[in-house]
């Protein structure tokens, strides 16, 4: 049973790709996703969110950056020719009038009153040309270096737009629950204005106290601050909502779920992927499940981001040691050159030379050894990062699979609270009505009707966010690793190449409250 528990969460992992939720990052960038008419679901939003979301079309810039990095790393093996053209004009010259002067003598300077000297035009065009030979492997660790910068980018592109879909679904049944805590709570005003009506009824026919009628009608102004409450919640997690859609704060958002079915579903987008996750945890009993259960963990991409770290760090060390070797490179320099009385050029003249250069670092003060010290203290600081994100990693996934356990039980177990508490209330209403019973014991079922439909829409709330993280948790940020799952993930800078001298070539909402519901909004 083991062994198909793991086959069946592997089969979950492989299918973790986020292309599968949303349209790809190319496509959805270059269009705007129209708001669907009617309302919404999950499926809607998380459409909605990633055209939309600037964190990650940031993400998207990382990723165009480092394919620039990686395009101008790979220039420096390849021939590199440039042409130059001046013109100038001269004034005046220290040399004017001279070679007339000697051309009229005795003496025969033949040619002479041909140099540049004291030419009023004179026209250059340039071409050069140099190619390294040798580089002492500077090249190919800048190569390597803006590699893994761009596959570094890459993945901080694929963890914010998990993060960004985790956050969205998170706001999306937040919102949803707040809608279903105004409905409980404008249901449980309606209760409490009957129980007055019918109150105030017995006084005037006498049979009820002007006690009964001032109980009543306390209870009953008792539920308005908890309704108004709701209510200012729930445009709270709309407007939150909105914020990760970019959408207007004065649009009509209207949410298609409820959190009030019978049954909890997982949501289709996330079907696949939770369904074998959760097939395989009830092969565990809950109340002694062992985190250290022998699941199989799935790949997280914040692991291979703090790897690919570390190959940063190498490679910029390789960069670092390139620096004390002498490197070597071919130049060539052809040029055509005019000397006219007039404007007009002739370039009847030319210059062409071929040479290598060589350049060598043999005394730097100490930064050359600086600079490997650093780099490869940095080495050593990513391989113990790298080494404290792959156990919190592990720990994350099995706290996301403990959390959607406990989220599923607790639902489970609200079922049966929800009947009794309306079976208590129908019963204390019978009463009530029959004269057998107080106001007291009807207010108090009334309320514990209200915690219990409250209690169940929370867990119901819980149960859907956890499956969207254990869906989405191979792309997630770890969780106190920096990303802390909490927010989009930034990227972290490559690691900076080392000065070089001159050379010649990325809410919740929870109920607690004796007389009524109230709700926090809050983030994770």
């Amino acid at each position: 049973m083991l062994d198909r528990s793991r086959t069946l969460v592997t089969a979950t992992t492989a299918l973790w790709l986020l292309a599968a939720l949303v349209p790809s990052a190319a496509v959805a960038q270059t269009r705007e996703v129209p708001l669907p008419t009617g309302p919404l679901t999950l499926e809607d939003v998380l459409t909605l969110a990633e055209p939309r979301s600037e964190s990650v079309s940031i993400a998207l810039s990382a990723v165009r950056r480092a394919e620039g990095d990686e395009i101008r790393a790979e220039s420096g093996l390849r021939p590199q020719l440039s042409l130059a053209a001046s013109y100038d004009r001269a004034l005046a010259s220290e040399f004017e009038g001279v070679f007339d002067t000697i051309g009229s003598g005795s003496t025969d300077f033949g040619g002479f009153e041909d140099l540049p000297f004291g030419r009023k035009n004179t026209w250059r065009a340039t071409l050069s040309f140099s190619q390294n030979l040798y580089s002492g492997d500077r090249n190919g660790a800048q190569k390597a270096l803006a590699a893994l910068g761009h596959e570094s980018a890459r993945l901080g592109l694929t963890t914010t737009r998990a993060q960004l879909l985790f956050d969205v679904t998170e706001a999306y049944y937040d919102a949803v629950l707040s809608q279903r805590l105004v409905t409980i709570a404008a249901a449980t005003l309606e209760q409490a204005s009957a129980t007055l009506r019918q109150t105030e009824a017995g006084f005037a026919a006498g049979t009820q106290p002007e006690f009964e009628v001032l109980r009543a009608r306390v209870a009953r102004d008792n539920q308005l601050p908890t309704l108004i409450r709701q209510r200012v919640n729930r445009d709270i997690a709309h407007l939150r909502l909105k914020q990760l859609l970019d959408l207007p704060a004065d649009s009509d958002l209207r949410l298609a779920d409820a959190l009030g079915e019978q049954t909890l579903p997982p949501a289709p987008v996330f079907a696949a992927r939770v369904t074998a996750v959760e097939s395989a945890l009830r092969t565990e009993d809950f109340l002694s499940l062992s985190l250290t259960t022998g699941l199989t963990l799935p790949e997280r991409t914040a692991v291979a981001q703090a790897e690919a770290t570390v190959r940063q760090r190498e490679a910029s060390l390789r960069l670092t040691e390139a620096q004390g070797r002498a490197s070597v490179a071919l130049s060539s320099s052809y040029g055509r050159i005019a000397y006219p009385e007039d404007f007009r050029p002739t370039f009847n003249r030319a210059n062409w030379t071929v040479g290598v250069n060589m350049s060598l670092p043999i005394m730097t003060g100490g930064r050359q050894k600086g600079d490997e010290l650093v780099a490869r203290a940095e080495i050593e600081q990513s391989r113990l990062q790298h080494r404290q994100v792959e156990e919190l990693a592990a720990l994350d996934t099995r706290l996301a699979w403990a959390d959607l356990l406990a989220a599923q039980a607790t639902w489970a177990a609200s079922a049966g609270t929800v009947q009794e508490a309306d079976r208590a209330y129908e019963i204390a209403e019978v009463r009530y009505k029959a004269g057998v019973s107080t106001q007291l014991e009807l207010s108090d079922a009334r309320l514990q009707r209200q915690q219990a439909d409250a209690n169940r829409a929370q867990a119901a709330r819980d149960v859907q966010v956890a499956r969207a993280r254990v869906a989405l948790l191979p792309d997630l940020p770890v969780a106190g690793s920096g990303g802390g799952g909490a927010a989009p993930a930034t990227p972290q800078p490559a690691p900076r190449a080392p000065a070089q001298p001159q050379s010649q070539g990325g809410g919740q909402f929870r109920t607690a409250s004796a007389q009524g519901v109230t709700s926090q909004a809050g983030t994770r």
